[in-house]
């Protein structure tokens, strides 16, 4: 496989997804989906802001529904990121990549959810398609690292799933990046 569509949201996830892809040599591309997320203004922003530090093109798709959606789990919303991007984002080879880690309660961003869906549209795609999930396996932590060593900006980034300006500081969300910036801030003062 030479290049990926990293499902891109705008956050340290998806960003660090794109850059590990682009430092393994895979020609990447991001793919934005506005399906009526509460945060999707300010993911917008972020994406764009991204691109240009990651270096790659991003195309958005949207997917109109007659419900909206706020903070908290979004039961199947991984799953239709994934096939969304495999019907709609122009994805004809290659891999489909999402920033899931390990610790998350949500099924769809477990180990099994992802060697099931992979399974599903490599068939689905005669074995054009795969899923690439290469944090499954790390905590948010080691992401964290990750994406510091990347050198990306945090304020670059947008993780609100309320989709406020300033953030909202109760979501999921809100709450592991108050976690992450609190460790961090005591890492550089010892």
């Amino acid at each position: 496989m030479n290049k990926a569509t990293v499902l891109l949201s705008g956050g340290i996830d998806s960003a660090s997804v794109a850059m590990l892809l682009k430092a393994k040599g895979l020609a990447v591309r991001g793919l934005f989906i506005d399906f009526g997320q509460a945060s999707r203004e300010m993911e917008q922003k972020s994406v764009a802001q991204l691109k240009e530090i990651i270096g790659i093109p991003v195309d958005q798709i949207q997917v109109n529904s007659l419900r909206s959606y706020g903070a908290g789990e979004l039961v199947g919303r991984n799953a239709f990121l994934i096939f969304a991007a495999a019907l709609l984002g122009n994805c004809d080879s290659g891999g489909i990549a999402i920033g899931v880690h390990s610790g998350t309660a949500y099924y769809d961003c477990s180990s099994d959810f992802m060697q099931k869906i992979d399974a599903l549209i490599q068939q689905c795609s005669d074995g054009k398609l795969s899923v690439l999930a290469p944090f499954v396996r790390w905590s948010k932590d080691d992401v964290y690292s990750y994406f510091l060593s990347q050198g990306i900006p945090l304020e670059n980034t947008y993780s609100c799933e309320a989709g406020s300006s300033p953030p909202c500081g109760r979501c999921t969300s809100c709450l592991d990046r108050a976690r992450l910036e609190c460790s961090l801030k005591g890492a550089s003062s010892d």
